[in-house]
């Protein structure tokens, strides 16, 4: 289907949320390359419409790693989480009752698949935002972050995507975003930690929702972790082990 007629996004993050809350969802097809039953949808509410990527907890395969029927919260948890930290990474993602039952439903970001993280290291120009993606990819414990996990929307601004596989209590970093180990965390980085540490602290918004998202032991990791990076004020090493995913790309 073409493109004429939906938002990219510019309607105000509130808008496109209420829409991927309550909008009318419409199925165009299954986006094959993903390891789990995923969709290409068409959000339509009042008078706007959106494109959105609809992943049913029924359509994810079972991982030795993680809890059975997890994955799909865990998505929603990973924007919760940007957006606590105000770094704007993840697309807006909320819970969805679709036509296969309930999953996560996240905004689809117009791009062109060309261009991804290796690609925006050749590029340059977007070290900051790589800065903060590397931090936010620790805070999370992203085991999976390759290439193509990583957007450039049409207006130039840089979305990560893809983060089922995350907040797992034990240690499983797996990123080909390394090339900032080692150095200081900027100051816009140590504020958003400084502010989710906070609301963690105080139970405050996200707090409550990711109570609802994440299992006990997955929550007090995360809160682990926010401290190791407040403490350290460093961006973390690979250490030993697996650490980088494939395909990278």
């Amino acid at each position: 289907m073409g493109e004429e007629g939906f938002e990219k996004p510019a309607a105000p993050p509130a808008q496109v949320l209420a829409a991927l809350r309550s909008g009318h969802l419409t199925l165009e097809g299954r986006l094959l390359y993903s390891s789990n039953q995923t969709f290409l949808a068409t959000v339509t509410h009042a008078d706007r419409q959106f494109l959105a990527v609809y992943k049913p907890k029924d359509g994810e395969r079972p991982l030795w790693d993680f809890p059975p029927g997890t994955l799909w919260k865990r998505e929603i948890a990973a924007y919760l989480v940007s957006e606590a930290l105000d770094f704007g990474l993840v697309p807006p993602t909320v819970k969805c009752r679709g036509p296969y039952g309930i999953g996560s439903l996240q905004l689809f970001i117009m791009h062109d698949p060309a261009d991804h993280l290796l690609t925006l290291y050749l590029e340059g120009g977007y070290e900051a935002t790589l800065q903060l993606l590397s931090a936010f990819d620790y805070l999370i414990n992203n085991a999976d972050r390759k290439s193509g996990h990583v957007l450039k929307g049409e207006d130039g601004r840089i979305w990560a995507i893809d983060h089922g596989v995350c907040f797992h209590p034990e240690a499983k970093l797996r990123t080909i975003l390394w090339q900032f180990s080692g150095q200081p965390l900027l100051p816009e980085v140590q504020a958003g930690l400084q502010r989710l540490q906070i609301s963690l602290a105080t139970q405050s918004p996200p707090f409550t929702a990711l109570a609802k998202l994440l299992l006990p032991p997955e929550l007090k990791a995360l809160k682990q972790r926010l401290e190791t990076l407040l403490t350290s004020g460093l961006h973390p090493d690979p250490g030993p082990g697996l650490n980088v995913p494939w395909p990278p790309i």
